[in-house]
């Protein structure tokens, strides 16, 4: 599964304030939104690109009763997250019920791509904390049949918190309630917080950006997350 994905033209929007403890707006002084292709500019050859995407990635990956995905990059600012956030958005465009995790802990970004600001903390809190249920973490209907589970608060130790017991167990439960969860993931080059989250979602997805990152970089991402018990499904290489 390799798709390319052309020269992007994100234009920032501003979304309808929604019920909730979490809003889709962007206030005076906040960074400018940029939502997901495949919402803002929709009609556009780079929407169809990501359609083409989830296309070959349902027939290839979620119709063979996979039902997890974790988005992996070698390094930075190769589109990782506009990836895991257009792809999730793009599936359940289609009626399949999907789940966006955050679980970049280091420098998280999802949320920005949807304007969420939400009171509620995200996975690093329930990592952190037995009492917090994920239900006080997940934020249902951001889009029809999309979910979302912020990344939270930046912790210290982000790979202490991803190796306990309790990532697994939510791991668990999303399987359960969704047909389809997406994990955005920290770079590799930096830490090794992807792996564990590739060895717990089961398979990968590698996300290169043309001119900038180097095949060697794809190779031995690809070697790290095999060796981690991870299933590597496909590449996509970005050009935005």
């Amino acid at each position: 599964m390799n798709v390319e994905l052309s020269q992007l033209n994100n234009d920032s929007l501003r979304a309808e304030p929604t019920p909730g403890d979490f809003r889709l707006v962007r206030g005076e002084g906040e960074k400018p939104t940029r939502l997901p292709l495949v919402l803002s500019n929709p009609n556009s050859i780079e929407a169809e690109s990501i359609r083409a995407l989830r296309t070959r990635f349902v027939a290839q990956h979620v119709q063979e009763g996979r039902r997890s995905i974790a988005v992996c990059t070698p390094a930075e600012d190769t589109g990782c997250t506009f990836v895991a956030t257009n792809l999730a958005a793009a599936i359940s465009q289609i009626g399949l019920s999907t789940v966006l995790v955050d679980a970049n802990l280091r420098a998280p970004s999802v949320s920005d791509a949807f304007g969420i600001r939400s009171a509620r903390g995200g996975l690093s809190e329930y990592l952190a904390d037995p009492a917090k249920e994920i239900d006080d973490i997940i934020i249902e209907n951001v889009l029809p049949d999309l979910a979302i589970i912020p990344a939270g608060t930046v912790p210290t130790n982000p790979q202490e918190l991803l190796s306990g017991g309790r990532f697994p167990h939510l791991v668990d439960r999303l399987l359960r309630e969704f047909d389809l969860t997406i994990f955005d993931t920290t770079p590799t080059n930096s830490c090794t917080d992807a792996q564990r989250v590739a060895n717990v979602a089961g398979y990968s997805l590698i996300v290169g950006r043309k001119h900038k990152t180097f095949f060697n970089d794809i190779r031995t991402l690809s070697q790290l997350l095999g060796a981690d018990r991870s299933v590597v499904v496909g590449t996509v290489l970005n050009d935005f």
